[in-house]
């Protein structure tokens, strides 16, 4: 089993920077696939980026709307994943989720059905 914890959400206003982190632990040697996903109220969950294994530093995948703005980091050392947050939107308000996957999944890392680990999320808004 593995256990995910978010930490780092709040509220700022538009153009601010916040950095999200995800402490992993468990069966660690089982994820093959980390990232972050979140969900507006009344939307369905959404990929945001991910790191596959697929490379010695890892394949790492963006939705469109967040490119150039997040970036997705992880520590090994701490078993902690990061996701840098710059030049925030209104419209990035959502509770984000970290989530995890035994399998290397590339690009479908975005894709929610792929993951078999969920944290409880962590609330970030963006106000205007």
């Amino acid at each position: 089993e593995v256990q995910l914890v978010e930490s780092g959400g709040g509220l700022l206003q538009a153009g601010g920077s916040l950095r999200l982190s995800c402490g992993v632990s468990g069966l660690t040697a089982d994820v093959h696939t980390i990232g972050w996903f979140r969900q507006a109220t009344g939307t369905e969950r959404e990929g945001v980026s991910c790191i596959s294994d697929g490379s010695r530093d890892g394949e790492k995948y963006y939705a469109d709307s967040v490119k150039g703005r997040f970036t997705i980091s992880s520590d090994n050392a701490t078993n902690t994943v990061f996701l840098e947050m710059n030049s925030l939107k209104p419209e990035d308000t959502a509770v984000y989720y970290c989530a995890a996957s035994k399998f290397t999944l590339h690009e479908l890392c975005l894709k929610r059905y792929g993951m078999d680990y969920w944290g409880k999320g962590t609330l970030v808004t963006v106000s205007s």
